[in-house]
């Protein structure tokens, strides 16, 4: 089923949300809802259909439901959080610690347990929107200088013009260091966000990672252009 999008036209800037649920009374009860409150809603109904909507229209919030006919929502938390910090809300009927807990670790902002009260999920969409929101005037999710082009939100990659084909891993580095334009991002903190939680001390494995990296993007570590190091401390991505 492909995703369909309700608008409400009377918000002004409406906020985004997608909600990503193989429950057809579930999708219709939250679109209801989510319209009366001023949101401009998208409906996918697998993990697939969602991760193609984030990546071709984005969104401001995502709630999620964890069982899902192709992938389950830790899936699609994981992959998301490759190129995308939307804050997401996992719905679950599941309301085991371990598996909030195991959401959580994987990225996820919050956490509800089908069924839940309408006015509860409203409240924890608000704070969640509140604490990410964007400033205004702040970067989108695309760099382009001429020569290399990176569209954070359609994963596309161009340098000269011509498309270049990044690994997962790749990826995810690129997209680390690009959501933090100019500032150093620690080797501990790219390490937990490209391999995971258990691979912080394995600093061999960045520096393989960000030469490959740096060869495809044609940067040069001597006087690099798009990836600087700073000796013993972390990565960072010039933006000028």
């Amino acid at each position: 089923m492909p995703p369909t999008r309700s608008a409400n036209p009377g918000a002004v800037p409406a906020a985004r949300v997608l909600v990503v649920d193989d429950e057809p009374q579930i999708r219709r009860f939250l679109d209801i809802s989510l319209r009366s409150q001023g949101y401009d809603v998208t409906l996918a109904a697998s993990g697939h259909a969602g991760l193609a909507e984030l990546a071709a229209h984005g969104a401001d919030l995502v709630v999620l439901d964890i069982g899902l006919p192709d992938i389950d929502g830790h899936g699609v938390l994981q992959a998301l959080r490759q190129w995308s910090q939307v804050p997401v809300i996992m719905l679950t009927v599941r309301n085991g610690e371990q598996e909030k807990v195991a959401a959580l670790d994987a990225g996820a902002n919050d956490y509800v347990t089908k069924p839940f009260g309408i006015e509860e999920l409203m409240a924890r969409i608000r704070g969640l929107l509140r604490t990410h929101a964007v400033p205004a005037g702040a970067a989108v999710p695309v760099f382009d200088d001429g020569h290399l082009h990176v569209d954070l939100l359609s994963r596309e990659v161009r340098v000269g013009g011509t498309p270049v084909a990044l690994g997962r891993k790749e990826y995810a580095l690129l997209a680390a260091l690009m959501r933090h334009p100019g500032r150093v991002v620690t080797q501990p903190q790219l390490l937990r966000e490209v391999w995971g939680p258990d691979h912080q001390e394995d600093t061999h494995y960045l520096r393989i990672l960000v030469g490959k990296l740096r060869q495809k993007l044609g940067d040069d570590a001597t006087a690099p252009r798009y990836i600087a190091t700073e000796p013993g401390v972390g990565l960072r991505f010039v933006p000028s």
